[in-house]
């Protein structure tokens, strides 16, 4: 039932996207949020939604989701980040984190397997808009982004 709920969410908000740029002019479908698209993905068979860099960049431009660093020890952390959060100490943080279990949230770590760890806690949690950044802060790096170092 869940997923049917799921995709035929997934394929009305496709649909008013679609109507949406297909007004005048093309300046309409550049000035979308770009995080739409990314909470728009299919999700994986954990519940999830896996991005990569490349896809994470530009919906920084309007970010308008919840950044969590979840990798220990702290080795830096992306621009904008909200909080950071030990991947195996989600449960015991969720004061960090929205309480609207729909409220969008984007998890990283260092490389992706933290990442991938708590995103799957998220989601077992009731959180409905979990995204996962595959390759993390070396991913980030390796694309000519900087990381940001607060100790």
């Amino acid at each position: 039932m869940f997923i049917k709920r799921y995709l035929l969410s997934v394929v009305l908000i496709f649909i008013a996207l679609l109507i949406a740029g297909c007004g005048g002019s093309n300046a309409s479908i550049v000035s979308q949020s770009t995080s739409e698209d990314i909470f728009s993905l299919p999700r994986n068979d954990k519940g999830y939604i896996d991005i990569s860099v490349d896809q994470l960049t530009p919906a920084m431009a309007n970010k308008d989701f919840t950044l969590v660093n979840v990798h220990i020890p702290y080795a830096g952390e992306l621009p904008q980040t909200d909080a950071s959060i030990p991947f195996n100490e989600i449960e015991a943080n969720l004061g960090q984190l929205p309480i609207n279990k729909d409220a969008r949230i984007v998890v990283y770590c260092r490389s992706g397997n933290m990442s991938a760890q708590a995103s799957e806690t998220l989601v077992n949690l009731g959180y409905t808009n979990v995204v996962d950044v595959n390759g993390g802060m070396v991913a980030w790096q390796v694309a000519g982004n900087e990381l940001i170092t607060k100790q």
